[in-house]
């Protein structure tokens, strides 16, 4: 019935994380069921379910984060911005990870 009414929907499988920034904060939707949907022309990307959680402004905390990171970590803060974007933006595994990399 759906696509008789000009109605196509596809299910985007595997979808991990789903982040949404702006210039006042950071939106991460962990595990979500994404679908695309399309409609005269229009594509909508319908995100559902999954664990939300909100922070603040993307640019200062990766920042801030980075330099928490380090000093736990005991790194450099470009050591830990990548640790960040490896785990996700998680500081704990952030943390874990660096940790595991200077005892190996």
């Amino acid at each position: 019935m759906m696509q008789r009414m000009g109605m196509q929907v596809k299910q985007i499988d595997d979808v991990t994380r789903v982040v949404i920034e702006s210039a006042s904060k950071r939106i991460v939707i962990d595990r979500p069921e994404v679908a695309i949907v399309t409609v005269q022309g229009q594509t909508v990307y319908q995100v559902g379910g999954g664990t939300a959680r909100e922070e603040g402004p993307a640019g200062a905390t990766s920042q801030d984060d980075a330099k928490l990171v380090a000093s736990q970590a005991g790194v450099s803060t470009e050591e830990a911005a990548k640790a960040l974007q490896q785990s996700g933006g998680d500081l704990a595994q952030a943390i874990i990870l660096l940790k595991q990399k200077k005892t190996s």
